[in-house]
């Protein structure tokens, strides 16, 4: 869900690679790392940017800062709670990175440090990648992993699966971030901490319908989340809600960006709307219905879900759903701190509100 970002800030960029290297063993407790002249000139950054990129390390628990000495991996850098984030779409759907910064500032009694996997890319090995991470983590032994099950891949619930056994093996408690990893509407035995995906589904949809719209189709791309199925289940509440028989022929999964396929969707159902499982699949639909001659909003109004920072700069920004992404974060760590004192708790769906954002390509309030 969502889209590639932007390259990353050069800082985060060192950030992540001296995390690594610390995580990884090549600089360990009491080490001295590099020095800021040296760091600058072997990333080509600014002394500023270095200056940040080691603050934020500090704060995080792994390194302390003596002046006129320089930085050093802490001594107790381990000894405190580590949390895993195993977040394979990390730097690849926006929405990831706010709860992220949620789960590292949320104030909390305890003291905590993340251990932050690698970046994983579109490769065909995403798979085999989030299953190393996985026993990397294992092994480190963790105090527990914040986990973004895999999507978009053939074999993403096997992957998924076999990485929940290996964590439940290891007796490493798992709290879900933004979707499960059994298909909706079934439930998984782990907390998880997102939205309410069918709500949203169907708010987003009944403002289509509010909007005068008569033919709706549902767009979501092969193989998504099970938050996709929710937001679908949404989309035909409101069909039925609004007296509309919520036909299988209007819920398509192809590829936004596909031309063919698009043009087999607009001549089959004729949509007068198009509700988007998120913002990256209504970017590329936009994109690809102008290819096509078709105008948004004045010949199909469009709709998506997450409100990432590029929906409103799209060439018609997009009406959306804004997910509260650094307060999941938040919610997210209090939620494993609890787990780690209630082992034994139920699971629990952590869901915070949502709100919608009304922009032009839904068109105006009364447009036939």
């Amino acid at each position: 869900m969502g889209t590639k970002s932007l390259t990353k800030p050069k800082y985060q960029q060192i950030l992540r690679s001296l995390r690594e290297e610390i995580l990884s063993g090549r600089y360990r407790p009491g080490d001295r790392l590099p020095s800021e002249a040296e760091l600058v000139k072997l990333h080509g950054a600014s002394r500023i940017t270095v200056n940040r990129a080691l603050r934020e390390l500090q704060v995080a628990g792994l390194i302390e800062r003596r002046v006129g000495s320089g930085s050093y991996v802490r001594l107790d850098s381990m000894r405190n709670r580590t949390f895993g984030l195993l977040i394979p779409e990390l730097g690849m759907t926006e929405i990831f990175e706010p709860i992220c910064r949620g789960i590292a500032e949320a104030e909390q009694p305890e003291q905590h440090s993340l251990l932050w996997s690698k970046s994983i890319s579109d490769s065909a090995n995403r798979e085999a990648e989030a299953l190393e991470i996985c026993r990397q983590m294992v092994a480190q032994k963790v105090s527990g992993v914040f986990l973004a099950p895999l999507e978009l891949t053939p074999g993403k619930d096997a992957t998924n699966r076999l990485i929940a056994g290996l964590l439940d093996k290891a007796g490493i408690p798992v709290v879900l971030l933004d979707r499960d990893l059994e298909a909706y509407p079934g439930r998984s035995r782990y907390d998880l901490v997102g939205i309410d995906n069918r709500r949203a589904g169907y708010a987003i949809t009944a403002h289509l319908l509010k909007r005068g719209c008569k033919r709706l189709a549902f767009l979501g791309r092969p193989n998504s989340a099970p938050t996709v199925d929710a937001r679908i289940a949404g989309f035909r509440e409101a069909l039925l809600d609004a007296g509309i028989e919520p036909l299988s022929a209007l819920i398509w999964r192809i590829e936004p960006s596909d031309l063919s396929e698009v043009k087999k969707l607009i001549d089959k159902v004729r949509p007068d709307g198009v509700v988007c499982a998120n913002d990256f699949t209504a970017a590329h639909l936009m994109k690809t219905l102008g290819e096509l001659g078709v105008s948004v909003p004045a010949d199909i109004r469009l709709v998506g879900i997450d409100d990432v920072k590029y929906a409103s700069l799209l060439p018609v920004p997009l009406t959306t759903i804004h997910q509260p992404c650094f307060d999941i974060g938040a919610a997210a760590i209090f939620a494993m701190n609890q787990r780690l004192k209630n082992p034994n708790f139920p699971a629990r769906d952590i869901l915070l509100d949502f709100k919608l954002v009304v922009r032009q390509s839904c068109g105006p309030a009364n447009q036939a």
